[in-house]
């Protein structure tokens, strides 16, 4: 095997290349990661490791506390805040098992929209078409794995800004359930909705560094047999408007599942959907928490531009009373414990990550009208998982011309079972 610092060299050079025109990373610490990597070869060398990340190039989404610098989350109100003190606790985590920390990738700001565009630091071209977009918020981090400038990256995902960008660029992203994985030093969106979670080519990688944010050991994965495992199809609303490749592709691996024994169980889920939709119909969990982490520069005007479509749904959510905001997370409880029930029926729901492909970044940009349906439509699958309170990942979806995932969803707390059950799902689509 290359040396990890061999490995972080060929990536330092295909940045130092594009120099001029980096979107993807907005900070990189070459320093501190050949001396990490140079770290995990003495190590290699005297037969010693720190486990599975040992020597890993890592990158994390640019909302992670790293000490003495500014945390700006994609924005330029940021851009001038204090210094943090201390990295956030994932990175510590990852630096003690070994993780080489290569830089910080962009994201949407403040980890809002799930397109991928950022105004300020520029939108990273997906992996697979540099003409598209690569989804968000965790943008950055999904283009460095699939193009290969980090081997794992750690994003967050709030309704999706993990799973999403995973599916437009053909590679594996994992929400863990929320709190699971500790928030201490990760700039907040939605206290009650944001989960911290890694990107990555395989499961096994995704577990890895899953296990070491959760401060767990982390262990082998193995697959679980897919004989006599009930796969739940949610029909219904959550299938409309599917691109015709994406639906032909969902139902292959469906149908390979079923031909290796997994018990598909047709339910509908489209009642409790309905519900929290009605519940949060004046604004969504997510607005109305972030607007009180942004209340000061919401109630005095911002002091510098800020994403509209960020600005928007936050000023709008501003206004609501707090009983509007009491009354949906009420609500929000009596649906996820319902669902709970519900999911108890199956070992995992598979639905299509994302129901449509990357579009170019010129049509998002160019027609807010389509880019309105689209935000809806990208997040429509994935904020499933995170308004019940469940654990997700997603899994490229082989034979497409361009990249989307199939979405493994799971009861709140199943984590290493959804995993175990992926690296198996993952293993039958790789033959």
């Amino acid at each position: 095997m290359q040396s990890a610092r061999d490995r972080l060299e060929a990536i330092l050079s295909r940045l130092a290349a594009r120099a001029d025109d980096e979107s993807v990373f907005v900070k990189l610490y070459p320093e501190a990661a050949r001396a990490a990597a140079d770290a995990a070869d003495a190590r290699r060398k005297a037969g010693i490791t720190l486990g599975p990340l040992d020597g890993a190039i890592v990158s994390i989404k640019d909302l992670f506390d790293v000490a003495g610098e500014p945390t700006t989350a994609g924005s330029l109100l940021l851009a001038t805040a204090a210094p943090t003190l201390r990295d956030a606790l994932v990175v510590r985590r990852l630096r003690q098992a070994g993780a080489v920390i290569l830089g910080k990738t962009n994201m949407t700001e403040f980890a809002f929209t799930a397109i991928g565009v950022n105004p300020h630091y520029g939108t990273p071209g997906n992996a697979s078409d540099a003409s598209r977009i690569p989804g968000g918020s965790s943008s950055g981090a999904a283009v460095s794995v699939g193009e290969g400038t980090s081997e794992i990256s750690i994003g967050s995902d709030t309704g999706g800004s993990v799973r999403i960008p995973a599916s437009l660029n053909g590679v594996v992203g994992f929400k863990p359930t929320a709190r699971r994985v500790p928030l201490a030093g990760a700039f907040p969106l939605s206290a009650t909705l944001d989960s911290i979670g890694p990107l990555a080519r395989t499961v096994a990688e995704c577990a890895a560094a899953d296990a070491v944010m959760g401060g767990e050991e982390p262990r082998a994965l193995s697959p679980l047999p897919l004989a006599a495992l009930r796969i739940g199809i949610p029909h219904g609303v959550l299938f409309d408007d599917t691109e015709e490749e994406v639906a032909t592709a969902f139902d292959r691996c469906r149908r390979k599942m079923g031909l290796n024994g997994a018990r598909p169980v047709e339910m509908s889920i489209d009642d409790l959907l309905a519900e929290l939709r009605a519940a949060t119909k004046r604004a969504s969990i997510a607005a109305m928490e972030g607007a009180e982490i942004h209340a000061e520069w919401l109630a005095t005007g911002a002091a510098t531009p800020v994403d509209p479509r960020v600005s928007g749904p936050l000023s709008r959510a501003f206004a609501m009373p707090a009983t509007v905001y009491i009354r949906a997370m009420r609500h929000r409880t009596a649906l996820a414990a319902a669902m709970d029930e519900r999911l108890a029926a199956v070992d995992v729901l598979a639905l299509p990550t994302t129901p449509v492909t990357a579009p170019t970044i010129v049509s998002m940009t160019g027609d807010e009208a389509l880019c309105n349906r689209m935000e809806g439509l990208l997040l429509r699958n994935t904020q499933v998982a995170n308004q019940f309170d469940l654990s997700a990942i997603s899994l490229p979806m082989p034979g497409m011309t361009r990249p989307a995932g199939l979405m493994l969803v799971a009861r709140n707390g199943h984590d290493h079972h959804l995993l175990r059950i992926a690296a198996g799902v993952e293993a039958l689509l790789a033959n």
